[in-house]
């Protein structure tokens, strides 16, 4: 039987830690483009209630878009903003992973520069990413890696994201989510839905639901 792991970005917003009951890791937002000690400690303690490992999820300090925006900070300051939501994570628990997170996540995979300034100052030696600098870097240094693939976004021809600003970029039919899950299963470690995508619980449960039917095991990936 094959496997994949199921993560969702979560301690993000009000109501998204329900998605702890399907799931398999859990990217808990660390306080740069939300999440806070209270947010971060419940949504610690709901990974351990429901077996769900925990990865850290850290971005750009940048609430006010939530961290989907393209700040172009040099390298180190980044790698050191990077370390220091890690490490407040780390301080309330074991932290399997690290996902970046939004515009950091492409930059990272995209500018090797950054990517080895991020990887030098990393606790945590298991990185959760798309193909490009950072896992390729990561796997460079022995480091533990595993590949993510997207249920509920659109994709180019060329394997990239959709950006959010263009039409179309967040998938919204479930029908279409349980798909491309179904799709990329076989070729990933890990699947994300994201916690803020509307009725996110209900894909999560149909596409949890979808792979095991298919005969593909959900467990967490660490």
């Amino acid at each position: 039987m094959s496997a994949v792991d199921l993560n969702a970005d979560l301690g993000e917003i009000p109501g998204d830690l329900v998605l702890m009951e399907v799931v398999t890791s859990a990217n808990i937002a660390c306080g740069g483009h939300a999440g806070d000690a209270r947010s971060m400690s419940e949504a610690v303690k709901a990974a351990a209630d429901h077996g769900v490992h925990v990865g850290a999820h850290p971005s750009y300090p940048d609430r006010e878009g939530f961290g989907r925006v393209e700040r172009y900070e040099a390298p180190e300051v980044v790698a050191r903003q990077v370390r220091e939501q890690v490490e407040a994570l780390a301080s309330l628990g074991e932290v399997h992973y690290v996902k970046l997170h939004g515009a950091l996540y492409h930059r990272a995979n995209n500018d090797p520069a950054l990517a080895e300034a991020i990887l030098e100052v990393l606790p945590v030696h298991h990185v959760l990413a798309q193909v490009g600098a950072l896992l390729s870097g990561a796997r460079e240094r022995g480091w533990g890696t595993t590949e993510e693939g997207f249920c509920d976004r659109a994709y180019r021809e060329d394997g990239t994201l959709v950006p959010r600003g263009e039409p179309g970029a967040v998938l919204e039919d479930e029908a279409e989510v349980v798909r491309q899950a179904i799709r990329l299963a076989p070729r990933v470690g890990s699947l994300c839905l994201h916690g803020d995508t509307p009725g996110a619980l209900a894909f999560a449960r149909r596409v949890r639901a979808a792979l095991e039917e298919s005969g593909i095991e959900v467990r967490p990936f660490t």
